[in-house]
């Protein structure tokens, strides 16, 4: 089957989506102490804090209800378009399994986003959101 570029190209932008996601969450939550002590105000924003908390908490719900990402299920149907393979289990899975050959039972990720979350939120008890702006 020959492959379409148009269902391509818009799986590989999925894909980048994707570890943009992911980058937002890892570096976000490490934003958020290194800023502090470097006195970033944005770090303490309510806009990026509750954007942050929402995308943790929403990988967290559906990693506990068993559910694949939505981005994850859109690239696997924008590649089976394109002709090219999709992929099983979830994203984070995948790649890790790709990059790092680590095979692991999906409780583990299910476990890894938990604990991530409740470092989010300890992050936010620990360096609350701003009451007002910061002229910083």
């Amino acid at each position: 089957m020959q492959s379409s570029p148009p269902y391509q190209l818009l799986a590989d932008i999925v894909l980048l989506s994707h570890f943009a996601t992911v980058g937002f969450v890892i570096g976000g939550l490490a934003a958020i102490p290194i800023g502090n002590f470097r006195h970033w105000a944005w770090v303490n924003g309510l806009v990026f804090r509750i954007t942050h908390l929402i995308v943790i908490a929403v990988v967290v719900l559906q990693a506990w209800l068993g559910k694949l990402c939505p981005l994850t299920m859109l690239e696997n149907w924008l590649r089976e378009q394109a002709g090219q393979p999709r992929y099983d289990g979830s994203f984070i899975q995948h790649w890790v399994e790709r990059v790092l050959y680590y095979d692991a039972p999906a409780w583990v990720f299910t476990l890894s986003y938990t604990v991530f979350a409740l470092l989010v939120l300890a992050a936010s008890l620990w360096f609350p959101v701003a009451k007002k702006p910061s002229s910083r």
